[in-house]
């Protein structure tokens, strides 16, 4: 991948995240990365396929860190958790990108930016699941991921994830 494309992904995230998709141009992604207007267009015909990449890399980032929480001394379902808080210390503290991607598009069930987040969580239930979890045991699971990403906005994040772990050790 080129360097400015690299910096039109991260930049447009950050953007995104901070700000919510619908009130951030692509002017603004344009000029925080430093980058020329040829440039998007040279790697994306749209806006929503900017949003589609960004939402695409953070998805494959999410499922890399969670699995790179799994080292088999504990219960997986633990483990995962433990892995979730500290995705959302270190990326997530203002809830879920993907939720906001839906709750900006959602109007439209047709909108392929709609359709991926439906998707992602579709696509974390089955991956929980190759981790050994039956399907219940996965939804529960993302059950508590949900709620602690939710609380993870308002609440003491220490608090939030302490919790969320020791929920997990009862399912």
């Amino acid at each position: 991948m080129s360097s400015k494309k690299e910096d039109l992904l991260n930049k447009a995230e950050i953007l995104f995240y901070e700000h919510s998709f619908h009130s951030i141009g692509l002017k603004r992604v344009i000029n925080e990365a430093n980058v020329a207007v040829m440039t998007l267009y040279n790697h994306f015909a749209s806006k929503e396929d900017l949003i589609m990449e960004v939402l695409k890399r953070r998805e494959k980032r999410y499922f890399s860190y969670l699995a790179s929480g799994i080292s088999h001394t504990e219960k997986p379902v633990v483990e995962l958790a433990n892995a979730h808080f500290q995705w959302l210390k270190k990326y997530s503290a203002k809830g879920c990108m993907f939720l906001r991607a839906k709750e900006e598009f959602g109007a439209d069930p047709s909108n392929e930016i709609v359709q991926f987040v439906n998707q992602h969580k579709q696509h974390l239930l089955y991956k929980l699941c190759q981790y050994g979890l039956n399907e219940s045991v996965a939804l529960k699971l993302m059950i508590l991921f949900e709620g602690a990403t939710a609380l993870a906005e308002t609440e003491d994040m220490e608090k939030v994830g302490k919790q969320l772990i020791e929920l997990s050790k009862l399912i």
